[in-house]
């Protein structure tokens, strides 16, 4: 397989009509692709109105699905295996993240990482192992990875983390668990949790991302 992939997707202008002076980037969950959380933008424009936003799709075909891409296979449950697809992901990640920074000129402190479901776990396995760190990370109906954490953590962002508590799909003590584990860590954490949602992101979890992305943008 693969691995020096360059990822690609569509991105959103910033609303001010000027250049970017801070960047969010967007990762999709399993089975999807770039243009399913590009539509966050025209929510978060007006709070964010220097923003740049991109979503790249994900490195690799769908492998339970016809259609859409995946950051790593979820066939193999395994704890290993998941740690293990997760590695894999991350260099490409990366390059893109930092083909991004070097394009627009801007500093890691300009850029935003938001998940949801699996691109929640990519957000928080790269942005913690990543330096000089990213401004904060944003992560809906997601789950973190423990495996190797505690040596490999380089980096403590901002995180807000955002679950329903009907997902049928990541259970919501995914989120609590994760919370635990980073604010163990040292790593700032926020949590919400959205009564009667399933696996997805609401209004209300969209007006918390974007007043916390707007709060670490302008601390930045």
């Amino acid at each position: 397989m693969t691995l020096d992939l360059e990822l690609s997707g569509p991105t959103r202008s910033p609303a001010s009509g000027d250049r970017p002076k801070q960047l969010v980037v967007l990762l999709h969950g399993v089975g999807a692709d770039g243009n399913d959380l590009i539509g966050l933008a025209p929510y978060w424009n007006q709070a964010l109105p220097e923003a740049e936003f991109v979503a790249p799709h994900a490195p690799f075909p769908c492998d339970m699905a016809p259609f859409g891409y995946q950051w790593f296979s979820l066939l193999d449950l395994k704890p290993e295996s998941l740690v293990k697809g997760l590695q894999a992901a991350a260099p490409p990640l990366n390059a893109f993240l930092d083909r991004l920074l070097e394009d627009r000129q801007l500093p890691p402190s300009r850029l935003a990482l938001v998940g949801f479901s699996q691109g929640t776990m990519m957000a928080l396995h790269v942005a913690l192992r990543r330096t000089p760190p990213v401004n904060c990370v944003v992560g809906y109906s997601g789950a973190l990875f423990e495996s190797g954490l505690a040596s490999d953590i380089v980096a403590r962002p901002p995180v807000l983390l955002v679950h329903g508590e009907a997902d049928e799909v990541v259970p919501v003590q995914a989120m609590t668990a994760a919370k635990s584990a980073l604010d163990q860590l040292g790593v700032p954490v926020q949590s919400a949790m959205r009564p009667e949602l399933g696996h997805s992101i609401d209004m209300e979890g969209l007006g918390l991302g974007a007043s916390f992305l707007a709060d670490r943008f302008r601390d930045a």
